[in-house]
C-alpha cells in the first residue's frame, strides 16, 4: 500500500478539485461526444470524479486505499448516478473492466511513481491501451523529475492547507533505488506519517514517451501546470496528455 489512512482526513485540502482541473478536463474532453467514458486509476476520495459525474460524464474510479475508497462512496448522492468505484490496482483492471472502452484514462496526484517495477509499469501503459477507446488519451499528472533530482535526498514541493502541510522526500539508496517518504504536520505540530520506505519509479519526460511508444502510443502533449503552460526543466510539475 503506497499510502496510509492517515491521509484521508486531509485528502481533498491537499489535492483539491479546484477550477484550473475542472477547466483543464474539460478541454481535453472537448473532443468527445458525451458522456465521455472516464477512467480514474488512484482516484483517492473521488471528489473530482463526482464532480465529472454531475457534469454528466460516465466515470469509474480505481483506489487500492480503503479510508479513501469508503471516503468516495460516502460522498454519493443518488445511486442513478454513471459513477462508480472499486478497490482494484492497476494490475488487475484488464480483467475485469471493458476494453475499447474509456476515452479518458487519469492517473492523479503522482500515483503513477508507485508502480516502481519497469516490468509492471509495461504492463501498465500495455493496459491502458487496451482499455482506451479509439483516440483515447491518458492523462498523467507528477512531479519534475528532472529538476527534484538531489542525491540521497531530494525533497519535492510542499501541499498545504490550513490544517496540515504534506512534507514529501525521495531517498536514493546505495543501489540506485529511489524511496519515498512523507508526512503531514498538523496545526498543533503533530507529526503523522503517510508514506514510508516505499519504492517509487521517478518518471520523466523521456521514460514516459519509451513505455508509451513501446505499445503504440503516438502523441505526447507535455505541459508545466493546468494552464497548458509549456513545460520545461525548471517546471515544478509535469502533466502530460498521451494519445
Amino acid at each position: 500500500m503506497e499510502l496510509l489512512e492517515n491521509i484521508a482526513e486531509y485528502y481533498d485540502e491537499l489535492f483539491p478539485a479546484g477550477d484550473e482541473l475542472k477547466k483543464f478536463y474539460a478541454q481535453e474532453a472537448a473532443c468527445f461526444e458525451t458522456p465521455v467514458k472516464y477512467l480514474s486509476i488512484g482516484c483517492g476520495t473521488g471528489t473530482f470524479e463526482h464532480y465529472l459525474s454531475k457534469e454528466g460524464a460516465d466515470v469509474t474510479g480505481l483506489e487500492t486505499v480503503m479510508p479513501l475508497l469508503e471516503s468516495a462512496n460516502r460522498k454519493r448522492r443518488t445511486q442513478l448516478m454513471a459513477l462508480r468505484f472499486f478497490q482494484m490496482s492497476s494490475l488487475e483492471m484488464c480483467r475485469f473492466l471493458g476494453k475499447g472502452f474509456y476515452n479518458i484514462i487519469s492517473i492523479p496526484n503522482s500515483r503513477i511513481i508507485f508502480t516502481h517495477d519497469s516490468t509492471l509499469m509495461a504492463k501498465l501503459f500495455y493496459d491502458c491501451k487496451q482499455l482506451l477507446a479509439p483516440e483515447g488519451k491518458i492523462i498523467l499528472r507528477l512531479p519534475n523529475f528532472e529538476k527534484f533530482t538531489a542525491e540521497p535526498v531530494a525533497n519535492l514541493p510542499d501541499k498545504e492547507s490550513i490544517r496540515v502541510r504534506l512534507f514529501s522526500k525521495i531517498q536514493t539508496d546505495s543501489d540506485g533505488k529511489k524511496y519515498m517518504y512523507q508526512e503531514l504536520e498538523t496545526g498543533n505540530g503533530k507529526r503523522l506519517i503517510v508514506t514510508r520506505d516505499v519504492q517509487i519509479m521517478p518518471l520523466t519526460k523521456d521514460k514516459i514517451e519509451q513505455y508509451a511508444k513501446e505499445v503504440g502510443f503516438s502523441k505526447f502533449d507535455f505541459y508545466g501546470d493546468l494552464k497548458h503552460e509549456a513545460f520545461t526543466k525548471d517546471s515544478d510539475e509535469l502533466v502530460v496528455v498521451i494519445s
